[in-house]
């Protein structure tokens, strides 16, 4: 941290403001920016309360969620509010809800082996063959498998064809239908175009991809993915705040926070050609499903986060190993490779997993690392240009586990569900 941001952080702390000169008019104050904080932080892990705070000061973040866990139990649950007072803005508590971006990924590969666990689907079964996709175009859309799009090895390239999830106006043009387009029409869009690459020969990730995924769910359950997800992995383990979300603000979740994005966006969800804030009505949240529509607070995500644990009522342990396990293109550069929406990597004793979530407006990260280690944390606002590197937060967070000389002990998991 800079000496600069030191000094606003402890200002903010004390709450500070200009003095005034005696005899001079009084000027209008200035308010000093402070975090706010709800929810319980004990005193042994004030060092993962402080960097959350420092981070949100540093970057102008309003909004925040900071959920840990260790071995099955909720010690710390934050939420975060970075404000000069001016507004009446709503608190932050540890229940708030977010958007998670990315971080639905991890939910959508277990709800796919739940289905292969019950004998109602196989991880080698071709897509083509789940959804009648016609391979015209490209016959090797008859090599991507379930398996292979839950690796992101489908054959998609983003950095070459781009994501469709984020081409409204132009999948709308080329289809010649109105707006907002549906899952549907991404679908016949992307099949009409070749593969970027064959499938199985790389990693190259793939938001479509877990759409799919998405489909493939609602196709063999018979039911929709929301509802899927909420029956057969949400309610045996009591997550009931988690739901698929909306676009616009004003569809907005009770509980849920107000997003912050410098950049405007032309309108996905009509065909007037207004301009709304990137994060409400420049994407379609909806669609997004599979791949990033989840809301959650985080600690929802770190309870969830269980059900990879060991054995239970979600998944069996041979379904937690698939989901973990090495694609087959091995292992990247740095050691790490993609599972079933985590990386991961080999440590000793334990694998740590991990993922992160970005949109306009949002952003999420969850790590599940050795010795039972868990946390989440989320923020209303992604790195955008002229903003500090997000990315520290890991090794930030990190930093603090070696720190703690005795670990809590109370439970707090009944008091947020």
């Amino acid at each position: 941290m800079t000496t600069l941001s030191r000094r606003n952080l402890l200002r903010a702390s004390a709450g500070l403001v200009p003095a005034v000169a005696l005899g001079a008019r009084p000027a209008q104050a200035v308010l000093a920016p402070v975090v706010t904080t709800s929810g319980t932080a004990p005193a042994a892990l004030a060092g993962f309360d402080n960097v959350m705070k420092t981070f949100v000061t540093e970057r102008n973040i309003s909004c925040a969620q900071l959920a840990i866990a260790k071995k099955g139990k909720i010690l710390l649950a934050r939420g975060y509010r970075y404000s000069d007072g001016s507004q009446a803005l709503p608190s932050v508590t540890p229940t708030s809800l977010f958007r998670i971006a990315s971080l639905s990924k991890h939910i959508t590969a277990a709800a796919i082996m739940r289905l292969v666990q019950d004998g109602k689907l196989s991880l080698s079964t071709p897509v083509t063959t789940l959804l009648g996709l016609s391979a015209t175009a490209d016959p090797r859309l008859k090599q991507v498998t379930v398996l292979r799009l839950i690796h992101h090895l489908g054959g998609w390239d983003r950095d070459k064809s781009k994501d469709p999830l984020w081409l409204d106006h132009t999948i709308s043009a080329s289809l010649d239908v109105p707006l907002p387009i549906s899952q549907d029409d991404i679908v016949r869009y992307v099949t009409a175009r070749p593969l970027d690459h064959d499938p199985g020969s790389k990693m190259v990730y793939s938001n479509y991809g877990y759409m799919l995924l998405g489909k493939i769910i609602e196709k063999v359950s018979g039911m929709s993915y929301e509802s899927y997800v909420k029956q057969k992995l949400f309610a045996p383990v009591g997550i009931t705040r988690m739901r698929i979300g909306h676009s616009l603000r004003s569809e907005a979740e009770a509980t849920e926070v107000v997003y912050s994005s410098q950049y405007t966006q032309k309108s996905v969800m009509d065909d007037s050609g207004s301009t709304v804030p990137y994060q409400y009505g420049g994407f379609n949240m909806p669609n997004q499903g599979a791949n990033g529509g989840w809301l959650a607070s985080a600690v929802d995500l770190v309870r969830f986060s269980r059900v990879f644990d060991a054995a239970g009522p979600v998944l069996n342990a041979a379904s937690i190993t698939k989901i973990l396990a090495k694609p087959e293109i091995g292992i990247s550069a740095d050691g790490s490779w993609y599972g079933g929406g985590w990386y991961v990597r080999q440590v000793p004793g334990n694998l740590n997993t991990w993922h992160a979530g970005g949109m306009p407006g949002t952003y999420t990260y969850l790590a599940r690392l050795q010795n039972g280690f868990t946390y989440a944390a989320l923020f209303n606002r992604r790195e955008e240009q002229g903003t500090l590197d997000y990315d520290v937060l890991s090794p930030l967070m990190n930093a603090q586990i070696g720190k703690v000389t005795t670990w809590p002990t109370t439970d707090l998991t009944s008091k947020y569900f």
